[in-house]
């Protein structure tokens, strides 16, 4: 189940540390993820802050909320703790190190070199403490001539295969994806990784390092696609409507102008339902239909035929018509659809948070319920350097003059 928003800590990594030293989005995601599950996770940023707390527009969608938050930086920084050091002072890593000691998890999506120059790196932290998980996310991964390059969404899918995978044939040029998937899918595959990084450090009592790409996590999300074609050299192109052999793996528009998806990819079984259901039981007659009830057909004028009549009902007819036949599909719907599906709403998939600042806000939920261990909102994202001195004095047994001094060192704000 789905715990309640700003309630006590819940959650199967109730009790677990994580430091997160991530920005934008790959990261920061996964650390969200295990910070939904219970785990108390601590962001830490430089002094001038996270640059995704900076983006005010995302190509044409606009970020900016009021007190000079932005919906990109709370979307992917809930239920975190605030903690803004520099890591270039030798006071600022120290303070690091020292979180480390009864850390359970580090997060962090540098460039290659940046955590080695700054201590932050794995085997600096091991030798600190030696059973933490380690976790890094890279644009293509840790070896191989690219591995020190730069990557951002986009760059995942490109280089991925995804824009080609989502771009029709008819496109004049490839498709990107909005919402960076990569980046998501990058930090759903990160926090799979570290808790079951988790697991084997509790089953068999060893620290590890985790490491997940833009790469591989964009490349498996296509797993099947990729699988063909390295098995057998089948392409899998996106959805040519217009060219379609089996008329109930397809999209159509329904008299309203909603669009139907229907997928049910066993013609043999649903065939002779689907044009009961159609009201087109003459063509299972039709010599010129032939090869239509087992996928091999491809007739144009068979096509029209269905298509002209799916627009002579609503979707909503279409529905309550295909519930009584057991069809597989579904309406296609837009993002801004979704707060609105009876779905979403019966099981809590887009759920209401009492934002400090912001007051009551819906927000997409965590995507896996617990029956025993429920999973809670309690935090929106946090101002730079918001638990700074409380992390210092109430975890690591600094005082107000150390406090001072670290300040006036530029170890922290």
């Amino acid at each position: 189940m789905f715990g309640e928003s700003n309630g006590t800590v819940t959650g199967p990594l109730k009790g677990v540390k994580v430091l997160d030293w991530t920005m934008w989005q790959f990261g920061p995601v996964a650390s969200s993820m295990l910070g939904d599950m219970g785990a108390d996770v601590i962001k830490i940023e430089a002094l001038d802050g996270d640059v995704g707390r900076n983006v005010s527009s995302l190509e044409s969608a606009k970020a900016g909320m009021s007190g000079g938050r932005n919906a990109y930086f709370e979307t992917c920084n809930r239920n975190k703790r605030g903690l803004a050091v520099n890591l270039k002072t030798a006071e600022g890593r120290k303070v690091l190190h020292k979180l480390v000691e009864t850390a359970d998890v580090v997060v962090q999506n540098f460039r290659q070199g940046v955590a080695e120059r700054l201590e932050m790196d794995y085997e600096t932290l091991k030798k600190i403490n030696p059973k933490i998980v380690y976790a890094s996310a890279s644009g293509f991964g840790p070896e191989g001539p690219d591995s020190g390059q730069g990557s951002l969404d986009a760059c995942g899918q490109a280089r991925a295969g995804l824009m080609m995978s989502a771009t029709p044939p008819w496109a004049k040029h490839p498709i990107s994806i909005r919402g960076a998937p990569s980046d998501q899918i990058g930090g759903i595959t990160l926090c799979l990784g570290i808790v079951s990084a988790l697991w084997a450090r509790e089953s068999q009592g060893v620290g590890q390092k985790v490491e997940v790409s833009h790469m591989s996590s964009t490349m498996f999300l296509q797993g099947l696609a990729v699988g063909m074609d390295l098995l057998i050299g089948q392409h899998m192109p996106s959805l040519d409507r217009d060219s379609i052999r089996n008329f109930m793996y397809n999209i159509y528009l329904c008299k309203d102008d909603s669009w139907l998806r229907i997928s049910n990819p066993q013609p043999q079984r649903y065939w002779k339902p689907f044009v009961e259901a159609m009201g087109l039981t003459e063509t299972l007659a039709d010599s010129d239909f032939e090869g239509a009830d087992t996928g091999a057909g491809g007739s144009p004028e068979l096509l029209k035929l269905i298509e002209d009549t799916f627009a002579t009902k609503t979707f909503e007819e279409w529905d309550a018509i295909f519930r009584t036949y057991g069809f597989i599909y579904a309406k296609i719907q837009s993002i801004e659809e979704l707060k609105d599906d009876p779905q979403v709403i019966a099981n809590d998939y887009i759920t209401h948070f009492d934002h400090p600042d912001l007051g009551d806000i819906r927000v997409c939920n965590f995507p896996v319920a617990f029956s025993e261990t429920a999973t809670s909102i309690r935090r929106g994202a946090p101002e730079l350097g918001q638990d700074t001195e409380a992390i210092l004095i109430d975890e690591l047994g600094y005082d107000w003059d150390d406090i001072g001094k670290l300040q006036e060192a530029g170890a922290i704000l």
